[in-house]
């Protein structure tokens, strides 16, 4: 009995078959597959040889179909068929199943964008549909497979895995601090530029919250710009506005490069609240979905610690 390997001829000898036989020519054959007339008739010749027997009667400018031609085609148009419409279905749950990934603004912005690059490179399959809000409602939507917030790891209703706390403390570009050495004192920082953030999460910390865990209270602060998103507040400090908070893990990239700096080392806050993976319990799962969850946990557990055991 023959090998069940060697019964079955190359794809692409099938394929030049079939094209020839439906339009009739090698040459228009060619020009469907987009490959040589030449090649087309080389792999019709190398499948008749393959099981022995003729194809096509060629004429000077002309091909038909021999009675066992005919009978192959039948059957091979039928499984190239189901072959086209099982790949079909692939690519069109590949699109379907991406995953839908929602963040507030700094989290998307400063924490994931820089990340999503590598993931790409890794995971080149998988596409990401980044949603940044600093609406709860919104990342919470039916439509949204993952999501980031801040909060204390209370959501009714959905799967909760901790990604990092919440560490706070001054930052600034290195240009503003050569200007305004004095910004090195904690003291100094209400008479300084301080870049706040209006949002309408008013429990998130600003310079007045951030001061009285520091002792420093009912003090007159000099705010030099207010921003209505936390990266715009970043750049601000990056582009030397003045001084900003700057909670950590987001701005670890920032640190490193040496775009922003910590101008008071030991002066930080620290709170109960954290970043937490939000998943519904009613998600259905899909690979792709487990996938990017997975690269969420595992990115987070790579993170560097702060000397506190909360974070």
């Amino acid at each position: 009995m023959l090998k069940k390997r060697k019964l079955l001829p190359p794809l692409d000898y099938l394929l030049a078959f079939e094209s020839a036989a439906k339009k009739g020519s090698f040459a228009r054959a060619s020009e469907e597959l987009h490959i040589s007339e030449t090649s087309i008739s080389r792999k019709v010749r190398l499948l008749e040889q393959h099981y022995d027997l003729a194809l096509f009667v060629r004429g000077h400018r002309s091909i038909s179909l021999t009675g066992q031609g005919a009978t192959l085609l039948k059957i091979v148009s039928q499984s190239l068929d189901i072959m086209r419409g099982a790949s079909e279905d692939i690519f069109t749950n590949q699109k379907s199943n991406a995953v839908t990934l929602a963040a507030t603004n700094s989290v998307a912005t400063l924490w994931l964008m820089p990340r999503l690059r590598k993931f790409r490179r890794d995971n080149s399959r998988v596409k990401i549909m980044l949603v940044a809000s600093d609406s709860d409602e919104e990342c919470l939507s039916d439509e949204v497979d993952l999501a980031i917030l801040r909060g204390e790891g209370e959501w009714t209703g959905f799967e909760v895995h901790h990604l990092f706390g919440e560490t706070i403390f001054p930052v600034c570009s290195p240009g503003y601090l050569k200007k305004n050495p004095e910004c090195s004192k904690l003291k100094n920082l209400p008479e300084l530029d301080l870049i706040e953030v209006r949002s309408s999460h008013t429990e998130w910390m600003n310079w007045k919250i951030w001061l009285t865990h520091q002792r420093i209270i009912d003090v007159a602060l000099d705010r030099a710009a207010f921003f209505n998103t936390y990266p715009l507040a970043i750049q601000g400090a990056v582009d030397g506005l003045g001084v900003a908070l700057g909670w950590g893990h987001l701005l670890d990239r920032l640190l490193r490069s040496g775009e922003l700096v910590r101008p008071i080392e030991e002066s930080f806050a620290r709170t109960e609240s954290g970043y937490y993976l939000l998943k519904n319990r009613k998600q259905k799962p899909f690979p792709e979905l487990e996938i990017v969850e997975n690269w969420l946990v595992k990115t987070s557990e790579a993170r560097r610690r702060f000397v506190s055991p909360i974070v």
